[in-house]
């Protein structure tokens, strides 16, 4: 290890953003998270603060080109957009890295070694980027943690940050064994004790879960249509079509539900008024409701506006619906465009879309649902905002298409596991060409479809009172992560000021 940590420290920060980019796949490789950043910490311990800043941006580049390559492989737009989107991305993301390497390094030799901070430093930087549009909680470490489900049960009580938390602080602990021989053993045996404990209480949490009150079944369809054909005016009766069969099979399995992917026919569906009374009287006479992802035009205050949305069909009566809160930014609608209209004009490939402002929950033989759509499953603050207007179930509607077979749809499966586990509330996911399935409370996946199939499933859903103690108080541990944090550096400005 000694050999190891007195190379060139620009080659430690890369080895670092290698380990931790290959613990976002899907290769079941998260436990490199548990010592990636080992040689990132010695980076910053021994370093001015400007070299830390640097080494950081080095270590976040390869760590975000790594994790994130796929926003590059987006079909759905131009080979320059999405190369340049995923440039402004990973150039955005490292930003919080460079300050987070150069505040812990000064604080560092100001105060002396307190590598004890340097967790509180990640969930700070991991709560700060979730906000305003162009937040990205989809990175946070627990991503790399989603398939040890016994040691991440802990987001019911903190969210994604207490794992965040204990994946740093486990690499501190192992830096501290690497550099000091004489406590390394009982380190060591320290550490493996803490994930004894915690994957103990984890398995038992997980099966204390299994208790439920009711049951429904779904049918889920997953298409696998291409969304680049999918608007195409020549195949439009195509896809109808195969949207009708698939319904039908569907509906064969007689559910309680049907649900289909987000944006699934390539209509303006509420204001098309032959499908949708067509529709409707395939699940008036079926008696089975269904709810369908689609694209809406409306006018509003003399303008006309697009939103993202979705609409429930029930027996015998009106549709309902629920407008995409969280929209994807440069995707689906330019920042600040709400506030100057004429940014809309500028062309990324983008949508220029509007979103919703309310958190609807629907209700299947008075279970109460909402329903998110595609990205906003990466955001736990919204799946939280579900739960604690009513929501006992969440459905997501996704499109991932436009990424192909990239690491993307992947990914995007696993954190519909950390929203399951956080709010405790089963999921199910109909994805267009997929990832779909069934997620139950506690993480364990009963139903999945893979990538690129066509497959209608029925999933048996068992129905809990839903809700945890992160969905009642939310980030409470990362404000107060922050907030010490906060405290730590004014008694150091004042002390050396």
């Amino acid at each position: 290890m000694n050999y190891l940590l007195n190379k060139p420290f620009w080659q430690l920060a890369l080895l670092s953003g290698i380990l931790m980019g290959l613990a976002t796949q899907p290769l079941h490789l998260g436990f490199l998270a548990w010592f990636g950043f080992v040689p990132l910490i010695h980076v910053f311990l021994h370093s001015t603060p400007k070299d830390s800043a640097r080494n950081a941006f080095i270590f976040s580049l390869t760590f975000h080109f790594i994790s994130v390559y796929w926003i590059g492989n987006n079909s759905g737009a131009s080979f320059g957009v999405a190369f340049v989107s995923l440039i402004g991305a990973v150039i955005y993301l490292s930003l919080f890295w460079v300050v987070l390497g150069y505040l812990f390094s000064l604080l560092t030799r100001k105060r002396g070694i307190i590598l004890y901070l340097f967790p509180f430093f990640v969930v700070s930087l991991e709560w700060i980027r979730s906000f305003g549009p162009m937040g990205f909680p989809w990175l946070n470490l627990a991503l790399t943690q989603s398939h040890y489900l016994p040691l991440i049960q802990i987001l019911e009580i903190t969210g994604t940050y207490g794992v965040t938390f204990w994946v740093v602080a486990v690499n501190g602990i192992l830096y501290t064994a690497f550099t000091n021989k004489g406590i390394s053993k009982n380190i060591v045996g320290a550490t493996g004790i803490f994930f004894i404990s915690l994957f103990i209480a984890g398995s038992a949490r997980m099966d204390w879960l299994n208790e439920s009150n009711k049951s429904l079944s779904i049918g889920v369809i997953q298409p696998n249509i291409d969304p680049n054909e999918k608007w195409d005016r020549s195949l439009r009766d195509r896809t109808i079509a195969t949207m009708d069969s698939l319904h039908q099979i569907a509906i064969n399995l007689n559910p309680d539900m049907i649900l289909w992917p987000e944006a699934a026919l390539p209509i303006y569906l509420r204001i098309n008024g032959h499908h949708k009374k067509r529709i409707q009287a395939i699940v008036d006479q079926s008696g089975i409701p269904m709810l369908t992802g689609i694209v809406d035009r409306r006018i509003i205050d003399q303008d006309q506006h697009y939103f993202n949305g979705s609409m429930f069909f029930t027996p015998m009566k009106k549709q309902s619906y629920y407008n995409k809160v969280h929209l994807v930014p440069f995707a689906e609608y330019i920042p600040l465009s709400g506030h100057f209209p004429k940014l809309k004009s500028l062309n990324f490939g983008q949508g220029n879309f509007r979103p919703g402002t309310e958190f609807t929950v629907f209700y299947i033989d008075s279970i109460p649902f909402s329903n998110m759509i595609c990205y906003e499953s990466s955001m736990p603050n919204i799946a939280r905002a579900f739960v604690k207007s009513g929501a006992q179930l969440l459905t997501i509607e996704a499109n991932d298409g436009y990424l192909g077979n990239t690491t993307g749809p992947y990914q995007h499966f696993e954190l519909a596991r950390l929203r399951a586990i956080e709010n405790r509330v089963p999921i199910v996911r109909s994805a267009n060409t997929g990832i779909s399935g069934l997620i139950l409370p506690n993480g364990l996946v009963e139903e999945k479809i893979k990538l690129g199939e066509q497959s209608v499933f029925l999933a048996q859903v068992n129905i809990g009172n839903g809700g945890s103690i992160y969905s009642k108080i939310g980030d409470i541990f990362a404000i107060v992560c922050f907030m010490f944090l906060l405290l730590i550096g004014f008694q150091t400005w004042r002390k050396y000021s």
